[in-house]
């Protein structure tokens, strides 16, 4: 779910073409669970090959990345590790809900219905992890294994000048400590509501100091913010405070301790917020990680998707449009310096 604090962080809509050159730490798990979510059959199933196998990770990260290869991004996907202990609880009240939501989904009698729960199903198996690893590999893409949570090592790459901004829909690197986020990353031009109407879908960025200054706090109280409105290891927070309270009451305490006890006079707060607070502050990261991107190995993009029922005939345009956009850069440069 990650932090929900959309209604108070300031954000500036770019386009993809402004991440010309620019390394992006992509968030793996999120866009990965984004995809099979979003990229679906008109029944709201995932799509799937000829033999029943789970292929909407393979289209998003294909036809995705390849799209801002084209535009000259330079994706690096960070994997999660193993989930801190604080995480295990809000992993398995996840499961139940998503138990919950299959049975409904397959005793749904009509397509809306079906549709409503459908993305409530997404699941992420180790099979489907390792096929997007073979994959990136082969699109010359590196990957980063993280020791724990993905989005603060990919926070911590930000802030080591490796990569330029995280690629997530989540705010939850804002608190690990991200200078810059990006999200929509990776999602598709447009989106239809429910309603049936068409919205246009763009990247928009967010820097960390823009949203401090707007919120005329520091990033420690940003994280104490966060743990009242609540986080994966405190997913419901303190009840009844919302983002605009949440921001007020840190504003009027010195520190988090003090916010805290003065709400338990009137809430009650059913968690230990220290090991959340030191988890953001401290997360388990890794410097064992190159960033080499390497030349699309045509032969073996085709020998994963092919497998799966990919047009063959897609794949080369895909990786051609590629190429041809680099080609004409190439020489568009080659012009300029003559």
């Amino acid at each position: 779910m990650g932090l929900q604090v959309s209604d108070i962080i300031p954000k500036e809509e770019i386009a993809l073409e402004d991440l010309n050159g620019k390394i992006i730490a992509v968030d793996a798990f999120n866009v990965l669970y984004q995809f099979i979510t979003t990229i679906r059959q008109a029944d709201g199933n995932p799509l799937m090959d000829s033999h029943g196998n789970v292929t909407s990770h393979l289209s998003g990260i294909f036809y995705r990345t390849t799209n801002m290869l084209s535009m000259g991004i330079k994706p690096v996907f960070v994997f999660d590790g193993k989930a801190p202990e604080m995480k295990l609880k809000t992993q398995e009240a996840r499961i139940a809900l998503k138990k919950e939501a299959i049975e409904r989904f397959e005793t749904a009698e009509t397509m809306e219905e079906r549709a409503k729960y459908a993305s409530r199903t997404a699941r992420l198996t180790s099979e489907m992890i390792a096929e997007t690893k073979e994959l990136l590999s082969a699109l010359g893409i590196p990957y980063v294994q993280a020791p724990s949570e993905g989005e603060a090592q990919a926070s911590y790459m930000v802030g080591k000048g490796d990569a330029w901004a995280v690629g997530s829909q989540d705010y939850d690197s804002l608190l690990f400590g991200a200078t810059r986020l990006i999200q929509n990353l990776t999602l598709s031009k447009t989106r239809r509501l429910p309603s049936g109407a068409v919205v246009a879908i763009t990247p928009q960025l967010i820097e960390l100091k823009k949203v401090l200054a707007a919120l005329e706090i520091t990033r420690d109280q940003l994280i104490s913010l966060g743990i009242l409105v609540g986080t994966d290891y405190n997913p419901k927070g303190v009840m009844g405070i919302g983002q605009k309270t949440a921001l007020k009451i840190i504003k009027q305490h010195k520190s988090l301790a003090d916010a805290i006890e003065e709400i338990r006079k009137t809430k009650p707060v059913e968690f230990d917020w220290k090991p959340i607070y030191e988890l953001f502050k401290k997360p388990s990261v890794t410097d064992d990680y190159k960033l080499k991107f390497e030349k699309i190995d045509r032969d073996k993009v085709k020998k994963i998707l092919t497998r799966h029922d990919f047009s063959e005939e897609r794949i080369d345009s895909a990786i051609d449009k590629v190429y041809d956009i680099k080609k004409k850069k190439s020489q568009k440069d080659l012009k300029k310096f003559f």
